[in-house]
Parts: C-alpha cells; sequence; structure tokens
C-alpha cells in the first residue's frame, strides 16, 4: 500500500507553481479555492463564446487566462486568514456591474474582487453568472451591465 500525501490532492493541477500556491494556504482556504477553480473550469468548458482556459500564477496567485475575456485570479492574505476573493482586472468594468447585479449576495473590495468568508457557503449560480462574464469580457465589455 503506497503512502498518499495530502498534497496529492492537488495532483490535477499541472503548472507546479499554482500547485505550490494551493499547498501553502489555509486547508480550509485550499478547500474553497478547489471548488471555485473547478467552477471556473466548468464554466468555461460549458460556454462555447469562451476560448481555451490557461491556468497560470499571475501577481503570486492562481489565475485563470482566456483570450475571450479576462483574467480571474484566486486571492487569500495572512491579514485576513479568514476571507478568501476572486479578483478581477481593476480597470475592468467587472467589479461594478457585479456590485450593480448582485449588491445582495457578495460583498466587494472595491472595483477589483469578490470577498468571501471562509465558513459562509456561496451563492453558486450568480457567481456562475459573474465568473462567465469576466471569461466573456472582451466580447461584452461595449454592452451596459455587460449584457447580463
Amino acid at each position: 500500500m503506497s503512502h498518499v500525501d495530502h498534497a496529492d490532492r492537488f495532483a490535477e493541477i499541472a503548472d507546479e507553481t499554482v500547485r505550490a500556491a494551493f499547498q501553502v494556504v489555509p486547508e480550509v482556504i485550499a478547500i474553497r479555492w478547489t471548488a471555485l477553480r473547478a467552477l471556473i473550469f466548468q464554466v468555461a468548458e460549458e460556454s462555447p463564446q469562451i476560448a481555451p482556459l490557461s491556468e497560470a500564477l499571475r501577481w503570486g496567485e492562481p489565475s485563470y487566462l482566456t483570450r475571450s475575456g479576462s483574467t480571474i485570479r484566486l486571492g487569500w492574505k495572512p491579514a485576513a486568514p479568514d476571507q478568501y476573493t476572486l479578483l478581477f482586472n481593476c480597470q475592468s468594468k467587472l467589479v461594478p456591474t457585479f456590485r450593480e447585479i448582485y449588491a445582495d449576495e457578495f460583498q466587494f473590495s472595491g472595483n477589483r474582487a469578490i470577498v468571501f468568508a471562509a465558513n459562509q457557503p456561496i451563492s453558486a449560480e450568480p457567481l456562475r453568472h459573474c465568473i462567465e462574464l469576466a471569461l466573456r469580457y472582451k466580447q461584452l465589455r461595449q454592452l451596459p451591465l455587460l449584457g447580463a
């Protein structure tokens, strides 16, 4: 019988630097990030308007990039250990649009992030919509409320 290391749960992450980022955050954050990562890939896979997705480390954070949209990053800071974030380009209309549509669903940080509490459930459908808007941003940026 072989020894199974906890790090093996991130084996599906091909990029070593991204995998390492998941391994150094607290376990509860890694679990939440894993769920967000799965949702990002699921949204990208289900929408034919979204160009292929790639995963890389950007600004020290797991990042999801596509030619059709704007980069999405997973964030966590030791200064706020019980929170994690989904980060977006602060120069885009993404977070202001999310704030207008989903003010009652999410907490926001400036024009750059949706902020989650590690011990709270996430509203999956609204989050799925936000992710889709981000991954299609280049196609939607001229539309009022990004066509939402």
